[in-house]
């Protein structure tokens, strides 16, 4: 492949579980990447190690408090150090940047992808908050730039990939697979005393302490029905989802025939991520290989929407438009934070987003200052509502 032009990345949260299986594709394909910027929320440790190694040309740590840490360690060695959220949104318009893979936790990566699209950066999004919160703003922008959003998440990836070369063709419907997550099957008295180590325990997939305890819940589900509304044209009635608990068919897109094209492949990461940065290239990879002889039985049913009502909660959401997803979204942050620091139920997750939803200011046609204030306005009222169950 010698027309593969290398690619200069910017990887947003390169300290979490996304950044750091992209560094692992990147230093697999030495000569087709290199980093040019990471970033990381508050991990100042691993950021340097990350640094020392990859000899980026920036990087950013969001928590100042760890800047001269990070700054004593890596100034010496001629790479630039900065701190906090503005420095993030600010080094992702770098004319060195070829890519940028969006890969911080929640709404913290909606203003950074927003610069990175108005300086013509291709997008990987593995932050689907961001097209959850201002998916309408987000692809309007894309579009008037010229920009290629390429989705990471593995059920979009999925269904990119079975798009391809069908780009002429109308979608009838996709299928976003779920693996139910650990609780799949349980009743609500069951959840009602699970613990937070038992959500953390992801039946297939290594993820993040949020998008995994989103897992349990179904609420990733109901964020991916979200992003995929906005990544693909679509509307809610076009988009289902089934749980399929071996996590080896990744989605389906069904076509107006009515003929079905699935993607699938054992549960890794790496693979989407690679996809989205080498895109359109395939790039050679020593990933595991899936054998159906290893899985001589798919199953597939319907996820429980009164169980798991974070779901149905993001359909709600979908249809009503609007600052409604932004609400959820907000909400559903607040209360996954309270439930891994012991302060609310499992339980209780749904409620609050609910709750959220119902009484939270409403806007039809929102702003990118709708969203901000928006998102400010959820994040008290679900606080409320977390004080008054303690």
């Amino acid at each position: 492949m010698t027309d593969f032009p290398k690619r200069r990345v910017a990887i947003l949260g390169s300290t979490g579980s996304i950044g750091t299986q992209a560094i692992d594709v990147i230093k697999a394909n030495p000569d087709r990447f290199e980093v040019e910027v990471l970033t990381a929320n508050g991990n100042a440790d691993l950021l340097i190690q990350q640094a020392i190694e990859l000899k980026p040309n920036v990087v950013v740590i969001c928590n100042e408090d760890r800047y001269e840490q990070v700054f004593s360690a890596l100034d010496p060695l001629g790479i630039k150090v900065y701190a906090g959220a503005a420095a993030i949104a600010s080094v992702v318009q770098m004319e060195t940047i070829d890519v940028v893979l969006t890969a911080m936790v929640g709404y913290s990566g909606l203003l950074p992808t927003i610069r990175a699209i108005e300086a013509g950066k291709t997008i990987a999004l593995a932050n689907k908050e961001t097209l959850v919160v201002a998916g309408e703003l987000i692809t309007q922008l894309a579009r008037q730039k010229g920009v290629n959003i390429l989705p990471v998440d593995s059920e979009h990836s999925a269904i990119f990939q079975c798009l391809v070369g069908e780009f002429h063709n109308p979608i009838e419907k996709i299928i976003l697979t779920a693996s139910g997550g650990p609780f799949r099957g349980k009743d609500r008295a069951f959840l009602a005393s699970v613990t937070k180590a038992q959500a953390l325990k992801h039946p297939n997939w290594s993820m993040g302490a949020k998008i995994t305890i989103d897992s349990a819940t179904l609420m990733n589900k109901g964020l991916e029905v979200i992003e995929a509304k906005w990544l693909f044209g679509l509307t809610a009635e076009q988009i289902d989802v089934v749980v399929h608990p071996q996590s080896i068919i990744h989605s389906l897109v069904q076509f107006e025939d009515g003929s079905l094209k699935a993607q699938m492949g054992l549960p890794d990461m790496k693979l989407p991520i690679q996809v989205a940065l080498g895109y359109p290239y395939r790039l050679k990879s020593d990933f595991p290989r899936f054998s159906f002889l290893d899985y001589p039985t798919l199953t597939f049913e319907q996820p429980d929407l009164k169980t798991f009502r974070n779901l149905q909660l993001a359909f709600d959401a979908l249809n009503q438009g609007g600052n409604a997803p932004c609400i959820i979204n907000a909400a559903n942050e607040i209360a996954v934070d309270a439930f891994l620091h012991d302060r609310i139920g499992f339980l209780d997750m749904a409620d609050i987003v609910e709750s959220c939803l119902t009484y939270a200011t409403f806007v039809q046609s929102p702003t990118y200052d709708d969203y901000v204030q928006s998102d400010t306005e959820v994040r008290q009222l679900a606080g409320e509502r977390i004080k008054s169950r303690i």
